[in-house]
């Protein structure tokens, strides 16, 4: 075990959660389908409840949490809300669900390996946010 990788990958994982479930947020109430945003939702609780994990795990720690980069966060949050106005339906909120999950994935593989010796439990919680954002990729598939 890595301490500092321990630390970077813990905190590259509270970055994602951030941003995940910032993107549900900003969906939810434009979503049509009872069942799909019924799936969001409780993707969006599977996401909270990961990150209280992290945040205690951060607050055990003494380390400080990590924002998503105010560039990432501007152009998701552009993207989203250019593309619903321009056609606010279930598909373009699928869409960019789907693309947002994958971008996850990718980069909490690319993290995984970066990280290669953080702890053990550290990387358990990476793989569990990956399967978090696969199930959701997975759910959203039939909205796209």
């Amino acid at each position: 075990m890595n301490e500092n990788d321990t630390i970077l990958l813990l905190r590259e994982c509270d970055s994602g959660l951030k941003m995940a479930i910032s993107s549900l947020d900003e969906v939810l109430d434009v979503i049509k389908n009872k069942h799909f945003k019924n799936q969001c939702i409780e993707s969006k609780n599977k996401h909270q409840t990961l990150k209280k994990e992290i945040d205690q795990l951060l607050k055990e720690n003494n380390i400080k949490e990590k924002e998503p980069s105010l560039m990432a966060k501007s152009m998701s949050w552009l993207k989203m809300n250019f593309k619903i106005q321009m056609n606010e339906d279930d598909q373009t909120i699928a869409s960019l669900l789907f693309e947002g999950c994958s971008m996850g994935i990718e980069s909490l593989f690319k993290y995984l390996h970066q990280y290669d010796h953080a702890d053990t439990k550290i990387k358990k919680l990476t793989y569990d946010l990956i399967e978090i954002e696969k199930e959701l990729s997975d759910k959203i598939q039939n909205y796209l």
